[in-house]
């Protein structure tokens, strides 16, 4: 480890979070502590957490304790996970209707926060310390997985306006001396890409983390160009915020030179899961239930493709119990070769509208249809649309002197699509991001 990362991991970081009133060092090492254990015993610690967490709601949370009452949910029932099945499913809108009832009694001058609205109306939720010393050692925890530490060069790839736009002169300061920096990938056109990846080499950072379609897409413009990196002490790039599609993976860690891991979160969640050495999408099970539901509200079995609901247990201020993520995800069997108890994801699909409908009603899985696209070599970008049970549009970017199949495509894609599938494919300058900065590569508006 460098001197100076030393000295900010060991030294400044920890008075930073000790002023600020946060918990984050003794929860990153209590974390690498427990990601050892079986995982029996992690549930057995879960499952004491969730008491204390239902317990502090039943005494100092107005709708929850309301909730109980009503449920006829007593504290002797806190003591048994399965009380989880007893309390409804928590969604954006209930949030909203009852946004004072959220905010705990205990917490003074709660600090609100807003989602992006990329999936409808924005949502308001507190931000209370607890749940940011949490998030901010499951990061912490993950990247030392790939021996980034505190203190090591950071380079933040990001498009949403909620963070560029919260970038003041304390933050600049305090991130200049942790050495993260915040690159701004926003409406990006080739003049923006070139001085993008000249500033990523000149900072030479140990750690990449941003949207995979813009980093996807700054790979495919230097490759079209000739442009080559160089890795120096970079070590790993993690990729969050969006779905994170194999062809994307390839791309970013043939041009980077390193390794890719996944993250999955949400502003609203939290950070949820981090992806290690082996390839195994871990879920902070230390503080994060995670459920996997079909439509009926029932368990799927492993390897089946369910709605996301989770409970974070760092969010007495402004609880997020049994919150419906709307994404959908599948579980991994079985143990990690890395060791680690913690439970695994085996595929966050992303939301409802990331998974198109062929015209027999059968899913079909966005990866599958990125994969097809991107069997045609002249294809740089591309977005699928499905406008209604059997109307598709297909938006295609191709390289520079280089000719997209189109007849052949759409022969493909109706194999998958079914022969009634109506598919338009038209070959375009540009694809434009959406509000929050990110590229959808499968959208559904037939839901």
């Amino acid at each position: 480890m460098a001197l100076y990362t030393q000295l900010v991991s060991r030294l400044l970081f920890p008075l930073h979070e000790k002023l600020k009133g946060h918990s984050t060092v003794q929860k990153r090492e209590a974390l690498e502590r427990s990601q050892w254990q079986t995982g029996a015993q992690i549930s057995a610690s879960q499952e004491k957490s969730l008491e204390a967490f239902l317990l502090n709601l039943s005494r100092h949370n107005p709708y929850f304790r309301a909730l109980f009452s009503r449920l006829d949910i007593t504290a002797e029932d806190f003591a048994n996970i399965d009380v989880l099945k007893r309390i409804p499913l928590l969604d954006k809108a209930t949030i909203r209707e009852n946004e004072k009832g959220f905010v705990s009694e205990l917490c003074q001058s709660p600090h609100f926060m807003t989602t992006s609205g990329s999936s409808g109306t924005p949502l308001r939720f507190v931000l209370g310390k607890e749940r940011i010393s949490h998030d901010v050692a499951a990061k912490w925890r993950a990247t030392r997985w790939w021996g980034v530490d505190i203190g090591d060069p950071e380079a933040v790839i990001w498009g949403s306006s909620i963070e560029l736009s919260g970038q003041g002169w304390a933050k600049v300061l305090r991130d200049r001396l942790f050495r993260s920096r915040l690159f701004p990938a926003k409406q990006l056109d080739a003049e923006g890409m070139d001085r993008l990846l000249d500033d990523l080499q000149s900072f030479e950072p140990a750690m990449i983390y941003g949207y995979p379609s813009i980093l996807t897409m700054l790979a495919e413009h230097a490759n079209s160009k000739g442009i080559v990196y160089r890795p120096g002490r970079l070590k790993v790039i993690f990729c969050t915020a969006e779905k994170l599609y194999p062809h994307q993976r390839q791309t970013i860690e043939t041009f980077f030179g390193v390794p890719v891991a996944n993250g999955y979160g949400s502003r609203d969640a939290g950070f949820i899961a981090h992806e290690c050495p082996e390839g195994g999408l871990h879920i902070s099970a230390e503080d994060i239930i995670v459920e996997v539901l079909d439509e009926l509200g029932n368990d799927c079995k492993v390897g089946e493709i369910g709605e996301l609901v989770v409970t974070h247990l760092c969010t007495s201020d402004f609880p997020m119990l049994r919150y419906r993520t709307g994404d959908l995800a599948t579980m991994a069997e079985g143990p990690c070769a890395c060791g680690r108890g913690l439970p695994r994801f085996a595929d966050v699909i992303g939301r409802s509208n990331d998974v198109l409908r062929a015209t027999n009603g059968a899913a079909v899985h966005g990866a599958y249809i990125g994969n097809i696209v991107r069997e045609d070599r002249a294809v740089c970008h591309f977005q699928m649309i499905q406008e209604s049970d059997r109307q598709f549009e297909l938006k295609l970017v191709n390289y520079p002197d280089m000719q997209i199949d189109v007849q052949k495509m759409a022969t493909k894609l109706k194999k998958v699509l079914g022969d009634e599938a109506d598919i338009s494919i038209d070959v375009v300058q540009d694809i434009p991001a959406e509000a929050t900065g990110k590229y959808k590569y499968i959208i559904n508006r037939s839901r």
